[in-house]
């Protein structure tokens, strides 16, 4: 049974959710699922973009074969390789000996190391190149590290639309609704696609950049991705999120303390710490437990506050080891341009501390760590409520110099 949606004239949606799926490229939780698009469009010949991952690959078929209606397929745009999106290749082309695969020398050679059936039907395409399909002409700009060196996005000269590739993509399902402004985006929306950028993409700020630019010479009215919404409204809303986000800029001036607890002990200095704030006037705090977050989200909290404050204890005379595989995350992840403070415990040698200051120096750009820190031998008690009383007020100072 097909489920498609029209875009705009002669263009359809033809992808497929996935809500069955646990964990996105097997690492990053997707709880509210995620959309795999593709995209149809029917010309004086037929152009199909993209296709998807193989768990959606049967509703994919059904959802081709009822817009083409008997056509033939002409063409079949390949912009990204990962297998999300180009597992279905074979399928197509099995079905539809007649297409012809248009896309660049980079991801033929990938195409031929997952084994697709692609020799004799290539079309190779460069930067800037264009090919026409009857009314519509579309034009190739090579997108590479957005997020895999073969990427390209592929840009419709006559109707505006940008097939983006992971650009403007986000985790989630679409659940009916193709359209962005279908949907309330700031409240629903927003952090599941803050979540797949800084995520998927985060590392790769100055490619992104890249893009933008390129985006910026050409005249978008509708952005098409390979996940998420599509965007015919506000498309600058989105684009400017994207900006600061691969700038790595902050969204929002807030704290976001991210604590690991083993006995509750350190969890209790981060809620007095939470708790001081909210005293000073500072109520734009949120708290984590390292424990029972998927780092994934810590991320995506990271890129969207200014200040982090770590709350650690010390374990095996180290760093507790999902604080630092968060910290890990951050430098894997190029995440810059923030504050950070330390909350450290230790019952016989708090090394915490030191080594997390040791890492951010040292590890991550543009990084400035305050001087306050708050160090708890055992538990937090009276002794520590001077260290408390200065850490807050460092933040709440070093909040107010910010932009």
């Amino acid at each position: 049974m097909h489920c498609v949606r029209k875009v705009t004239d002669d263009l359809y949606w033809v992808g497929a959710n996935e809500r069955r799926l646990a964990l996105f490229e097997n690492i990053h939780p997707i709880p509210e699922g995620v959309s795999y698009n593709s995209y149809l469009l029917l010309d004086k010949k037929t152009a199909l973009f993209d296709t998807v991952d193989w768990a959606v690959c049967r509703q994919f078929l059904d959802n081709v074969e009822y817009v083409l209606n008997g056509r033939p397929l002409d063409y079949l745009v390949i912009n990204h390789l990962e297998p999300d999106h180009a597992a279905s290749i074979d399928e197509i082309l099995l079905r539809h000996p007649e297409t012809v695969v248009i896309s660049n020398e980079k991801a033929f050679m990938f195409m031929r190391q997952f084994g697709f059936h692609i020799d004799g039907r290539m079309d190779e395409v460069k930067e800037g190149d264009t090919r026409s399909f009857g009314n519509h002409t579309v034009a190739f700009v090579y997108a590479p590290m957005v997020h895999w060196p073969e990427a390209m996005v592929s840009f419709d000269v006559t109707n505006g639309a940008l097939f983006s590739a992971d650009a403007f993509g986000s985790f989630g399902s679409l659940d009916g609704k193709l359209f962005a402004d279908e949907v309330d985006f700031d409240r629903d929306w927003i952090d599941s696609a803050r979540r797949y950028l800084t995520n998927i993409v985060g590392k790769y700020g100055p490619h992104i950049q890249a893009l933008l630019k390129k985006a910026g010479t050409i005249d978008i009215k509708l952005v098409c991705p390979l996940h998420g919404p599509v965007w015919r409204k506000d498309l600058g809303y989105f684009i400017e999120k994207y900006d600061k986000w691969s700038r790595y800029e902050p969204e929002e001036k807030g704290v976001l303390i991210v604590y690991a607890s083993m006995y509750g002990n350190t969890e209790a200095a981060a809620n007095a710490l939470a708790t001081r704030l909210a005293e000073k006037g500072m109520n734009k705090v949120w708290m984590y437990d390292v424990s029972n977050t998927h780092v994934s989200y810590l991320i995506s909290e990271t890129f969207r506050l200014s200040h982090v404050v770590l709350a650690s204890v010390t374990y095996n005379l180290g760093i507790y080891p999902l604080i630092h595989n968060y910290l890990m995350d951050m430098k894997a992840l190029n995440l810059q341009k923030r504050t950070f403070a330390i909350i450290e415990n230790g019952s016989w040698a708090p090394k915490a501390g030191d080594l997390i200051q040791e890492f951010l120096d040292n590890e991550l750009k543009e990084i400035t760590v305050l001087n306050d820190r708050i160090t708890l031998n055992s538990s937090f008690g009276e002794l520590n409520e001077p260290e408390l009383e200065s850490l807050a007020n460092s933040l709440i100072e070093s909040l107010s110099q910010e932009g």
